[in-house]
C-alpha cells in the first residue's frame, strides 16, 4: 500500500517535497517507483522515477528541478520539487512496481497510491 502526501499550495519559484510511503519491506526489494502528475483535462503524465538499483528518469521538463530519492529505514521515496512553476499544477501520484527497470508509461506500474495535490500561483 502507498501513501503519497506533501503536495499544498506553493507561489512559483518555491519548493516542495512529497512523500510516498509504503507498507512492509517494499523499498528493500527490486522496485521501480514512479511519480506521475495529471492536470485537469489532461492524461497522466510521467515526472519522475527511480528503481532499487540507483538509476533515477526525468521527464524533460522537471530535469534539474526535481530530484527523486529514497529513505530505506522509513521505507519512504521522495519528491523534492524546487523552482516551481505555474505549469506544474497537478495531482500527483507515486505508483510502484516490483521490478528494477523503470519505464515512463503508466501502465507499468501496479500498485498506485493516491493522489496529492499541488496548486502553484504566478
Amino acid at each position: 500500500q502507498l501513501q503519497a502526501s506533501g503536495g499544498g499550495l506553493v507561489q512559483a519559484g518555491g519548493s516542495l517535497r512529497l512523500s510516498c510511503a509504503a507498507s512492509g519491506g517494499t523499498f528493500t526489494s527490486n522496485y521501480a517507483l514512479a511519480w506521475f502528475r495529471q492536470a485537469p483535462g489532461k492524461e497522466h503524465e510521467f515526472v519522475a522515477a527511480g528503481s532499487s538499483g540507483g538509476s533515477t528518469n526525468y521527464t524533460d521538463s522537471v530535469k534539474g528541478r526535481f530530484t527523486i530519492s529514497r529513505d530505506n529505514a522509513k521505507n519512504t521515496v521522495y519528491l523534492q520539487m524546487n523552482s516551481l512553476k505555474p505549469e506544474d499544477t497537478a495531482v500527483y501520484y507515486c505508483a510502484l512496481r516490483f521490478s528494477s527497470f523503470i519505464k515512463t508509461v503508466a501502465d507499468w506500474y501496479d500498485y498506485w497510491g493516491q493522489g496529492t495535490p499541488v496548486t502553484v500561483s504566478s
